[in-house]
């Protein structure tokens, strides 16, 4: 499905499912990790997980395409259009739009760097990785070694 096509099927959607016209621009974005779209205040326009059609197909992807116009339509109305707001809530209920995207998280563990003074074997644990040439232990300015990942 092409940028266009996806125009005219939120098209579709916002005249069946509200009885109002979207004459804005949907987009495929690819950049999108774990949210299946996005509502643009600035320009109005609307971004689309490209996962959401390819993993989950175009049933889930109308129901993305309904949450976001409860944002486009309550917005361009003058209404509270955030998630925490009744309107919001009652609108996506009515025309049974998806409240949270089928995406999973995608939160990265952090690894931690151990290193190891050879003098005093004072162990250091950090999050980005340190120049062993440039960086002396802090007690005794004894030579760090590099020992291992920790996930």
């Amino acid at each position: 499905m092409t940028d266009q096509e996806l125009t005219e099927l939120v098209k579709k959607v916002s005249q069946d499912y509200f009885g109002k016209p979207f004459v804005h621009q949907a987009y495929f974005n690819s950049r999108l990790k774990t949210t299946g779209g996005r509502f643009h205040l600035r320009d109005r326009n609307i971004d689309i997980n490209p996962k959401i059609l390819s993993q989950f197909g175009e049933d889930t992807l109308v129901g993305v395409i309904k949450h976001e116009l409860c944002h486009y339509h309550l917005y361009n109305d003058g209404l509270p259009a955030q998630h925490k707001d009744r309107e919001f809530k009652v609108l996506l209920q009515q025309v049974n739009g998806l409240r949270f995207s089928p995406l999973p998280s995608t939160k990265k563990t952090k690894t931690y760097h151990l290193y190891r003074c050879s003098h005093c074997q004072t162990e250091y644990l950090r999050v980005k990785r340190i120049d062993t040439k440039r960086f002396v232990c802090g007690k005794c300015h004894g030579k760090l070694k590099y020992i291992k990942d920790i996930k």
